[in-house]
């Protein structure tokens, strides 16, 4: 088993027995463990043969397919919502986004320009969804696709270590619990594509720390390790990662406290990747 497969099993094992403990539809954890449990016995079946292991086309799938898999991972977050949200945390949280949005102006100086910077943010925002296929493309593009397991085992902590969080901190995004309040004033093509996805696959279980933030955090620092001789591409992902942070303020899909959690996650996965990389 690659290490970044080994990540992957720890993460649904971690779901499975977590829908255990929480207080979900026993569906739902019928559902999970038989997901699971069907997941890794099919990665047994087709990786369990030393021929197919080691064949070239194998390879090249082991570094694909945990892509894919980051989706379900997501979607099985979500199957653990709470039926109802307190919003506790949320009050709490909503006062470092007026002190930023409103006292400090921040949405007026995105907005200052008109309609450009939003769009910006927004199209950020969107393109996250596709940042590991990008990271993915750019290792084969230079021919460094054997360090494919750098790049997968450090995004899938900065993604995991956002996740397996939600359950501890359940919450809603300030659009939902805060609707209209410091909501951008711009409103353009791609925002409203951001909402209709978010309508139709967003989930609730939380949004603290913001997984958006600390997959972009974590790719960037993996992009370091793997094309440290082409300094101008990795630091522009880390430019793209604090444009993410600002899109999830400003476009209201997060609170502040979410995007600086999101940050230190990010950060922590690229230093636990880094370890366990080293050590094996």
């Amino acid at each position: 088993m690659r290490l970044s497969e080994g990540v992957l099993a720890a993460y649904f094992c971690y779901v499975t027995a977590l829908s255990s403990i929480l207080a979900v539809p026993s569906g739902i954890r019928v559902r999970t463990a038989a997901v699971n449990a069907l997941l890794l016995c099919l990665n047994a079946m087709f990786f369990g043969s030393t021929r197919i292991r080691n064949s070239l086309v194998a390879q090249h799938l082991r570094n694909w397919i945990p892509l894919g898999l980051m989706l379900l991972a997501y979607k099985e977050m979500g199957w653990l919502a709470p039926p109802a949200h307190d919003y506790r945390l949320e009050n709490a949280w909503i006062v470092w986004d007026r002190l930023l949005l409103r006292q400090w102006r921040l949405r007026d100086g995105i907005e200052s320009a008109g309609p450009l910077f939003p769009s910006i943010l927004e199209l950020c925002y969107v393109l996250v969804y596709a940042l590991p296929v990008f990271c993915m493309s750019t290792l084969y593009v230079y021919k460094k696709w054997r360090y494919a397991e750098t790049l997968l085992v450090i995004y899938l902590l900065g993604l995991f270590l956002s996740y397996v969080q939600f359950p501890f901190w359940p919450s809603e995004p300030p659009r939902i619990v805060f609707p209209g309040e410091d909501a951008p004033t711009v409103d353009t093509l791609l925002r409203r594509f951001n909402q209709w996805i978010l309508r139709g696959y967003g989930i609730h279980t939380s949004v603290f720390p913001s997984a958006h933030v600390s997959g972009a955090i974590a790719a960037a620092f993996a992009m370091k390790r793997v094309l440290r001789e082409r300094p101008w591409l990795y630091r522009g992902v880390f430019v793209y990662a604090m444009l993410v942070a600002l899109a999830t303020v400003y476009g209201r899909y997060h609170f502040a406290a979410d995007a600086v959690a999101g940050m230190v996650v990010g950060a922590a996965a690229a230093a636990l990747g880094a370890a366990l990389l080293r050590s094996r």
